[in-house]
C-alpha cells in the first residue's frame, strides 16, 4: 500500500493517504519529545522498535476482543490503519502515581493506587493537554455521554488486559495513555498507538524505568530499553 499524501505530522508520527479512502499509512519516526515539545532529539531506531511493537499490542488486544484502527505492518516503520475521526482526547488509566499527577497532588511517585485510578485530558499541545472530566466533553460536544462511557468501558478493558501480559514479563504498568475514534461503520476503535512512548513500564524486582521518561529524565539507554521490553514480550523487531 503506497502512501500518498502525508496528513497530519505529529511529534513522533505521521498519517498518509492511500489510494484506499478507509485507509492510511501510520509512519512511525526517531524523532523523540517531551515537556509538550519542549525537549527533542532523534533517537536511531524507536521508529521501527514502536511501530513493531504497536502492532503487537495492537493484536494482542484485538485477539481479547478489543477492536482496534491496526491492520497489518507494511515495513520496519510503516503500519496500514483504518482512517477515523477521531476524539480530541486522551483517556488515562493509572495503576500507581508517577508523573503530572505526583505533581498535581503531591504524592509520591511509584505509590500504589487502591484501584485504577481514569482520567480524561483535552488533546492540545498548546494548553499542555489539560486535565478535563465528562461534563466538559459533553457540554463542548467532544463525545456523547454514549461515547464517553465506552472510551472508558474499554480503557479499564485495555489496561485489564495489558497488566496481565506485562506482568508475566516481569513487567509492572504503571499507567498509559489511548486514543478512540470512530469509524465508517459507527464503530468506536482504540487508535494511535501503545508504545513505551505513551506509557510507563518498569520492571517489577527493580522499579528500573523501562520506558520514555528515559527520556523525560535524561537517563539514557532509551531504545535499548524499549528493545529490552519488546525481548521480554518475546517480538523480533526488524529493521530495514
Amino acid at each position: 500500500m503506497d502512501k500518498i499524501k502525508e496528513l497530519t505530522k505529529g511529534k513522533a508520527k505521521s498519517l498518509f493517504s492511500t489510494a484506499d479512502n478507509e485507509k492510511l499509512v501510520m509512519h512511525f519516526s526517531d524523532d523523540t519529545s517531551a515537556f509538550d515539545g519542549k525537549k527533542k532529539e532523534a533517537l536511531l531506531g524507536k521508529g521501527a522498535v514502536n511501530n513493531q511493537f504497536n502492532a503487537f499490542i495492537m493484536d494482542h488486544l484485538a485477539e481479547n476482543g478489543v477492536e482496534t484502527h491496526h491492520i497489518e505492518v507494511l515495513n520496519s516503520n510503516d503500519s496500514l490503519v483504518w482512517s477515523l475521526k477521531m476524539f480530541p482526547i486522551e483517556c488515562v488509566i493509572r495503576n500507581r502515581a508517577s508523573g503530572s499527577i505526583c505533581r498535581r497532588l503531591g504524592t509520591e511517585d511509584g505509590l500504589i493506587l487502591e484501584n485504577p485510578l481514569f482520567e480524561f485530558f483535552l488533546k492540545d499541545d498548546d494548553l499542555g493537554d489539560p486535565l478535563i472530566n465528562d461534563e466538559h466533553i459533553i457540554s463542548f460536544g467532544w463525545a456523547t455521554k454514549e461515547q464517553i462511557d465506552e472510551m472508558k468501558k474499554l480503557t479499564y478493558k485495555v489496561n485489564s488486559i495489558l497488566t496481565e501480559l506485562f506482568i508475566k514479563s516481569n513487567l509492572i504498568l504503571v499507567d498509559f495513555k489511548v486514543e478512540f475514534g470512530v469509524c465508517s461503520q459507527g464503530k468506536i476503535l482504540l487508535a494511535d498507538e501503545f508504545t513505551p512512548d505513551g506509557c510507563r513500564l518498569w520492571d517489577s524486582e527493580t522499579l528500573k524505568k523501562m520506558d520514555k521518561d528515559r527520556f523525560r529524565q535524561g537517563l539514557g539507554d532509551v531504545v535499548e530499553s524499549y528493545h529490552q521490553v519488546a525481548d521480554r514480550l518475546g517480538m523480533n523487531i526488524i529493521v530495514d
